[in-house]
């Protein structure tokens, strides 16, 4: 089989990687997440070294990978478990069990740390590297050498284990970028960028939003891309998200980049800014002014009624949405050089029509009352709407004068709760340092009528 072959199989398989897709490297059981796009000429640098990537290209999503020396030098190396080792580590894990048991009135007081208990030398442990030693013989010998491993108790010798491997023998877990990976990435490591947007906020604002196939959803996401990318993912290639902006600069969607969405998902992924929906909207109401001249000043009072619902553009998605529609311009993809493109004139009329389904905002930085005042009108009615806001004063002020317009109804502000636990056998209890502020959702349903 040809290599052009070999690469095109990959590309249909999204279980395996491919030359060019972006990977989660998980490094040390979630010591340090890296983001990297695969190439034969990537690296990872791991410690004070680098290593190429290219042993990572065709392996599926979840392969475990470790630095090995060989002739060549250290690089690394796929391992597979068998199920002898299987079989060997769910009896180390009852012994460890048990152990613990008959450990519980032992402890580390007689323990010194004076340096002196180990006496392999590193002039030794390099001796074992240019021999070919594996990192895994390198951490056996020092347990083996070490004259208080024996006394410590179960934990301590996990923790001094861990802690060896981990430096003479790291481990790289190839993760699959998806929303909750990445989100869980990007608040670990740069939380900031995502203006502080926790995995349980992120998946609320999707289902407070009701974002379902078939759906047009208008976001206004200034959270680096994360909250575009997570609406497509969940579409899955049927249906629009607009990413919609203030100016004439729009936001930055870098993060979606990162998803591996194929061409029929990128091309549901739209930009288009405020300004032109809002037009769209005068325009159309001008020719319905022009069509509708003859109609007497009774009709014309109960004219905003029919407005609102022609003025509010559908959805941003640009298929099969509004599923009652017989024929609509969003019924065939629209092919995209890339995510993000700015969305054709028929997409924005069909919107303009028929309103969009949902509408999500996440912009820490701005207003949240100057947003909804002008991004609500554009969404049919009954839709719900989410917005996300690190602070919950901007949002219950944006509340309040919903509720004085009479926009929206079933309003209500969440606040997510979190807490992960370590469960290991005698030691159960929630993690000592977590995150225990997820932010603030408002959610409701948009309704007729009130403020134009």
């Amino acid at each position: 089989m040809s290599s052009d072959n070999l690469q095109s199989e990959l590309h249909r398989n999204p279980r395996v990687t491919w030359e060019g897709c972006s990977v989660l490297l998980d490094i040390n059981d979630g010591d340090r997440l890296v983001f990297a796009r695969l190439s034969p000429a990537s690296t990872l640098k791991i410690g004070n070294k680098s290593y190429s990537l290219k042993p990572l290209i065709g392996c599926p999503f979840g392969s475990l990978f470790q630095i090995e020396n060989v002739a060549g030098g250290p690089h690394l190396s796929r391992v597979m478990p068998s199920r002898e080792e299987g079989i060997n580590c769910q009896e180390t894990e009852k012994m460890k069990e048990e152990q613990v048991t008959k450990d519980e009135l032992r402890d580390n007081r007689a323990i010194v740390d004076n340096n002196k208990a180990q006496s392999l030398s590193s002039e030794d442990i390099d001796a074992m590297r240019s021999q070919g030693a594996t990192g895994d013989e390198i951490v056996e010998a020092l347990i083996a050498n070490s004259a208080t491993f024996e006394k410590k108790t179960v934990f301590s010798q996990e923790k001094y284990r861990l802690r060896k491997q981990k430096k003479y023998a790291p481990r790289v877990l190839v993760r699959r970028p998806f929303t909750r990976s990445i989100c869980e990435a990007y608040f670990k490591k740069y939380p900031a960028r995502i203006g502080f947007l926790r995995v349980d906020a992120l998946s609320l604002l999707l289902s407070f939003a009701n974002v379902t196939s078939n759906s047009d959803v208008l976001v206004l996401d200034m959270v680096g891309g994360l909250l575009t990318g997570a609406v497509a993912e969940r579409l899955g290639g049927k249906g629009s998200v607009c990413n919609t902006y203030l100016g004439n600069n729009p936001n930055h969607m870098d993060i979606v980049r990162i998803f591996n969405f194929d061409d029929e998902i990128c091309a549901r992924i739209m930009r288009s800014p405020l300004i032109d929906l809002a037009s769209s909207q005068v325009d159309s109401s001008k020719s319905n002014g022009e069509h509708e001249a003859s109609i007497n000043a009774e009709e014309q009072a109960s004219e905003p009624v029919s407005m609102d619902e022609s003025a509010v553009p559908s959805t941003d998605q640009p298929s099969e949405l509004n599923s009652e529609s017989i024929v609509s311009p969003l019924t065939k993809a629209f092919k995209c050089a890339k995510a993000g493109d700015k969305a054709p004139s028929e997409v924005v009329n069909s919107w303009k029509e028929n309103g969009f389904t949902s509408l999500i905002i996440a912009a820490p930085q701005l207003d949240a009352w100057s947003l909804v005042k002008d991004l609500l009108p554009l969404v049919s009615n009954s839709a719900p709407f989410a917005i996300y806001h690190q602070y919950l004063q901007p949002l219950a002020t944006c509340m309040h004068k919903l509720q004085l317009e009479r926009m929206a109804i079933s309003l209500q502000i969440s606040e997510p709760w979190l807490r992960e636990y370590q469960v290991l056998p005698s030691r159960t209890h929630p993690f000592m340092q977590m995150n225990a502020f997820g932010g603030y959702i408002l959610s409701g349903t948009k309704i007729c009528g009130g403020h134009q």
